[in-house]
């Protein structure tokens, strides 16, 4: 297939050209790289052009640096949300150079576990002393025993399934049901770092994402309800009692819903800030308990 390979991607970056992939060139070096045989790189592009997401035709996405297996029907992770992970990151660091030695990361909604991993990652890469971390089979980095707790929990089986074929080689613990609902209660009032990436789509506007999301992701990961708050709503009111003294929830909106996201937070008690992200219009609202 090799020897072929510049037919192969003239003909693939066609199909997708045709199929209206506005970045086909990157497309088409994507499968290629995947397909072990001209016959699966067909039907790779086949569901490609047939309008299936990229990362879940080729069974994974690049995220904040890690390699995330994406299952088909599995909402994919948007790159827009490395900005909250770089937030929580940065949250993370304070809060383990301010004596909380084992950060507790929770990750609801959590999808495919991208984000909750990605943070663990990072606060690993950030307290390694030794020579670095360490690589799992699934082309991630694995936290060290001790260092980062990790938990992550979502209602839908599938995307429950994948996550934990990320979380669980790296030591983390996935749980299938609603926000809260799943969680051990040994984490109440020790969890540092929140994350709650639910969706934020106002009902109204779901018909008009684009088809690859509305066809081929679940409506559950889409659908935020009447204004696109509804399940951060439920998590802000619901969040206090998890948090840790100090510990923080971070949700992603668009920017106009952040005022009122921020309001949220402060009738449940946080104390709530705004960030904003120009380069990739990213919104993520951060609700922190007092520190004591």
């Amino acid at each position: 297939m090799r020897d072929d390979a510049a037919v192969y991607d003239a003909s693939v970056v066609t199909r997708l050209r045709a199929a209206g992939c506005v970045f086909a060139e990157d497309e088409a070096a994507v499968l290629l790289a995947a397909a072990r045989s001209p016959a699966e790189l067909d039907a790779l592009v086949e569901r490609r052009t047939a309008g299936e997401p990229l990362e879940q035709v080729v069974g994974w996405a690049e995220f904040a640096g890690q390699r995330i297996l994406v299952d088909p029907g599995v909402f994919v992770p948007r790159r827009r949300s490395e900005f909250l992970v770089q937030i929580a990151i940065g949250l993370g660091r304070s809060r383990m150079g301010g004596g909380s030695a084992i950060p507790v990361v929770v990750d609801l909604c959590c999808g495919t576990g991208a984000l909750g991993l990605a943070v663990a990652v990072g606060l690993t890469v950030s307290g390694n002393a030794d020579g670095g971390p360490k690589a799992s089979a699934a082309g991630t980095v694995s936290p060290k025993p001790g260092q980062v707790e990790l938990h992550a929990a979502d209602l839908d089986p599938a995307a429950v399934a994948c996550a934990r074929r990320n979380v669980e080689p790296v030591g983390g613990h996935v749980y299938i049901g609603d926000l809260f609902a799943p969680l051990p209660d040994r984490l109440r009032g020790r969890v540092d770092i929140l994350i709650c990436n639910a969706p934020y789509v106002p009902t109204g506007d779901v018909a008009f994402l684009p088809a690859e999301a509305r066809d081929h992701e679940p409506l559950v990961a889409l659908d935020g309800g009447l204004d696109g708050l509804a399940v951060l709503r439920r998590a802000a009111s619901g969040a206090p009692p998890w948090l840790a003294a100090g510990g923080a929830l971070l949700v992603e909106t668009s920017d106009r819903q952040a005022a009122e996201m921020a309001a949220a937070m402060a009738a449940a008690g946080l104390r709530p800030v705004i960030h904003t992200d120009e380069d990739t219009a990213a919104t993520v609202v951060t609700g922190r308990t007092a520190n004591s």
